[in-house]
């Protein structure tokens, strides 16, 4: 697998809470620790989205500096909730910002990977998408990539990340969003400190629970793998709350007859 396929399905796993070995989480370290991108294929990469050096006149670092996606005719991956990039602003932060932050989770001692998330973090602190007000075109969905990372590598970072959420809010309405920024977003609370997600989970735990009280559909490979991610992603912010723990654990099963997925909540 590449390393773009070991980070959707690694990230997949956890969100599920599938067991990992600590055997996993350090091949998949060694498996990113030696995929860092040269400088060779960095400056390909800055090139080809006219974004020279990775630097501009106002000293911003739009895109990644350790792990740079191929630039293959203009690819652009998909994002964990598999939403189609329009912009290389979004696939490329995805892309790198995600392998960062599972390198954190698994390996947070490494002083390698300790580099790699402090200048992340000043590079981030340089970008439109990162740190204002940005509710324009996939910048917009760049900061959320953002707001999932500092809740693993920065959660002290408080007021940064409580800006993050006001413009996910303030913004949302301003046109058509695709579903996966809505689901994103409730990926996100199942991982923000919990004095911040408390507060939002309240205010949609209606829509969870309906959520969870509805079947799914499971007839195209898209829903056999997607559909798992987003019970699973609501049972995480739900059993947040002490009245909903015992939910933590459950798993959402596919009634054969009917070949629908469900979730019990009882």
């Amino acid at each position: 697998m590449t390393i773009y396929e070991v980070m959707l399905r690694t990230n997949h796993n956890i969100i599920k809470r599938e067991f990992l070995s600590e055997k996993q989480k350090q091949n998949i370290v060694n498996m990113f620790l030696n995929s860092i991108s040269t400088k060779d294929e960095a400056l390909k990469f800055y090139k080809g989205v006219r974004f020279a050096n990775n630097i501009d006149k106002e000293g911003r670092r739009m895109y990644p500096i350790y792990f740079i996606p191929p630039y293959n005719d203009g690819k652009k991956y998909k994002t964990v909730m598999t939403q189609t990039p329009k912009t290389h602003i979004l696939s490329a932060n995805s892309y790198e910002l995600e392998i960062i932050r599972l390198l954190y989770l698994f390996d947070s001692k490494n002083s390698i990977v300790k580099g790699m998330v402090s200048n992340t973090i000043e590079r981030l602190k340089t970008t439109c998408f990162g740190n204002s007000d940005d509710g324009v075109g996939e910048c917009y969905d760049s900061s959320l990539i953002v707001l999932r990372f500092l809740a693993s590598v920065a959660p002290n970072e408080i007021k940064w990340i409580n800006e993050r959420i006001e413009t996910f809010h303030r913004h949302f309405h301003e046109k058509h969003r695709v579903w996966c920024i809505t689901w994103y977003f409730y990926l996100c609370l199942s991982e923000l400190p919990f004095s911040i997600a408390e507060p939002e989970i309240l205010k949609y735990k209606d829509e969870f629970l309906k959520q969870l009280n509805r079947s799914c559909i499971m007839n195209s490979e898209h829903d056999k793998e997607i559909h798992p991610i987003l019970i699973c992603i609501i049972r995480n912010c739900l059993s947040r709350l002490s009245e909903y723990e015992y939910i933590k654990d459950r798993l959402p099963f596919v009634n054969p007859k009917d070949n629908r997925l469900y979730f019990n909540m009882n």
